[in-house]
């Protein structure tokens, strides 16, 4: 059996238990989540590992955990499997059968349209609530309210209320799966009660992004209350149980509370378009600005060897640690090579959308990620000024597909401006390759940083 070389931050899933641990070893159950801190000199199958429930740290053997497993984008995901959609009455009464005592569904109402219904099976007999929606919150009661069904259900599934029993099992809808099975399984699911909320650092449409502490690591916290809105960010978070590289926001878990959570390592200075913007020339030089567009190459370049697509690539999406690494983030238009639906199209941004990702013939692929890659590169280097200046969305469109491409910003070094003019061939596949770039900016890089080679390591890893 090869022997397994896993990286520090590696998260395994223990196989069963180990209760009676030797001194220096780690106390585990079976399906607990253990993260690799180090590897250990005791031998090669064997690692120093953290708990991440109780936060013990000792020696585990590799044969006894599995690497947690990365999700499947599977669209029967669901955060609401017990959601029905519209169907009438004496349908959910037929779905509630046999009668078991606290089985459920909700359904939109039919009578009331907007308004919502939850049947719940109760002595044999099954009671339908409206769940009216009143200033941007549901309610059965008047008394107890609720951002969104997931809230309501969670409630309702630890007190009685105004119900005639709590909720024991949810009904789930023909074809859907349970996402919080799913992501238990998978051991992506986190525990709730070890969170520490902080600050709010961020504010969407979405929702707000909290700074936090998850079993002493510092995290940051997305936080999705409107139920369409989870499922969607679902899929965001499936798409990061795959990825496990440096210049990517590493996904810790998800939590299932009051909507969706989402927890990442914390970057601790923001975006990098706002970190060029408040510091400018006088704080950050060239070097620096190589090394945050090495950073997202590398990043993309794993993306590129999963055969992944980001579609939304800009400084706003990259990301900057304490100690200045850039990293890629906001996955969630990311997925394999495919034609764009009219819904995505009108979700792209246009300054950093290859010419062909904005018609309806083509589909957008890595090289679509490349002419982005090319914007994101003039960002950098003109210290985060938006693309294409004092020009309106149509203008850019239009003058794009007409020829058009951006000028080199003030004391732009020659040779990255030569590399945003090749990503921006108006034929895909003269644009170079992520792979390929990056080798460009490492001689840039060797160029102007003396002992820069000693820097990269070989051979470069790929997970």
């Amino acid at each position: 059996m090869p022997v397994r070389s896993w990286t520090t931050g590696t998260q395994c899933v223990a196989k069963g238990d180990h209760r009676k641990p030797k001194p220096g070893e780690l106390l585990y159950h079976k399906g607990d989540i253990l993260t690799i801190v180090a590897m250990t000199t005791v031998k090669s199958t064997c690692y120093k590992a953290k708990h991440n429930s109780t936060g013990d740290e000792g020696i585990i053997n590799s044969a006894d955990v599995r690497e947690r497993e990365a999700l499947r984008l599977d669209p029967s995901l669901s955060l609401m499997p017990w959601f029905h959609g519209k169907i009438s009455g004496p349908e959910a009464v037929r779905k509630l059968q046999p009668a078991q005592d606290g089985l459920f569904l909700v359904r939109e109402s039919i009578r009331h349209p907007g308004d919502y219904v939850l049947c719940v099976s109760v002595s044999g007999e099954v009671i339908h609530y409206r769940v009216m929606y009143q200033d941007n919150q549901l309610t059965i009661d008047n008394n107890q309210h609720f951002n969104n069904l997931i809230d309501m259900i969670e409630f309702y599934s630890q007190n009685k209320g105004a119900l005639a029993r709590t909720l024991l099992k949810p009904k789930p809808k023909q074809g859907a799966k349970s996402a919080e099975m799913e992501l238990t399984k998978a051991g992506w699911l986190l525990d709730i009660t070890v969170l520490k909320l902080g600050h709010i650092i961020g504010e969407g449409e979405f929702g707000a992004v909290f700074d936090g502490e998850y079993l002493a690591q510092r995290v940051a916290v997305k936080t999705i209350k409107c139920d369409v809105t989870a499922q969607a960010f679902l899929q965001e978070a499936t798409v990061m149980t795959k990825l496990q590289h440096k210049n990517l926001v590493r996904l810790l878990g998800v939590i299932l509370h009051k909507g969706l959570l989402i927890v990442t390592e914390l970057m601790t200075k923001g975006n990098l378009a706002n970190f060029l913007r408040t510091r400018g020339r006088s704080l950050v030089g060239s070097v620096q600005l190589l090394r945050f567009a090495l950073d997202v190459c590398e990043g993309m370049a794993y993306l590129e060897s999963k055969k992944l697509v980001h579609r939304d690539l800009a400084a706003r999406n990259v990301l900057l640690s304490d100690d200045d690494v850039a990293k890629v983030s906001d996955f969630g238009l990311t997925r394999a090579a495919s034609r764009v639906s009219d819904d995505q199209r009108a979700k792209l941004p246009v300054r950093w959308s290859a010419p062909e990702a904005l018609t309806k013939e083509v589909k957008y692929s890595t090289k679509s990620d490349v002419w982005s890659y090319g914007i994101l590169l003039w960002e950098i280097f003109s210290y985060g000024r938006q693309p294409y200046p004092k020009m309106s969305l149509k203008e850019v469109m239009e003058r794009v597909e007409g020829g058009f491409r951006m000028e080199a910003p003030e004391d732009c070094l020659p040779a990255i401006y030569a590399l945003m003019t090749i990503c921006w061939a108006k034929e895909p596949r003269r644009r170079p390759t992520f792979h390929k770039m990056r080798e460009k900016l490492e001689q840039e890089m060797k160029k102007r940083c003396p002992g820069y080679d000693s820097l990269i390591p070989s051979p470069r890893p790929q997970k």
